[in-house]
């Protein structure tokens, strides 16, 4: 069986001169209390036969609400990275602003607490933040650290 696939946007700006990245916190309580390592670009799985960019910017959509329109052909292409679970995510990057304040994510339902069986809903996302790159890099999930890497090399050239 092969590896489930990923793809998502790191949206950028500049901030006095200086980049900054979008970055989201996973929702639910399994991500409650968690910090460092916890963050991500909004991304989700691909559906079967989906085109990596279209799925790329439905999620963005999906997980920010009032995600800025963006075209494919806008994106820059960051590769893809491996998590420790196996799965691949496909990233791209692309420079527009959002306001955090705007945030309203899709939501997912899971029994919660565990063994008690009530179906619970919770945002797929429950917040996001725009983050200088060290402090992305401290964030975001250790594998998803290379995309902001990526990020500030394209914009360097």
């Amino acid at each position: 069986m092969s590896a489930k696939r990923s793809a998502g946007v790191l949206l950028y700006r500049f901030a006095d001169g200086s980049p900054e990245v979008l970055l989201v916190h996973p929702g639910g309580p399994l991500w409650r209390g968690r910090d460092l390592g916890a963050w991500s670009i909004p991304k989700g799985e691909l559906d079967e036969g989906e085109d990596p960019r279209d799925c790329a910017l439905r999620e963005l959509g999906e997980e920010l609400g009032a995600a800025p329109v963006l075209a494919a052909e806008a994106l820059i292409a960051l590769g893809s990275v491996r998590l420790k679970s196996g799965k691949v995510v496909e990233g791209w990057a692309a420079e527009a602003d959002f306001d955090p304040s705007t945030l309203r994510s899709n939501a997912f339902t899971m029994k919660w607490p565990p063994r008690v069986g009530v179906e619970r809903e919770f945002p797929e996302v429950d917040r996001a933040e725009w983050f200088d790159p060290k402090t992305a890099r401290q964030k975001i999930n250790p594998a998803q650290a290379e995309f902001v890497s990526r990020l500030l090399a394209s914009l360097d050239r």
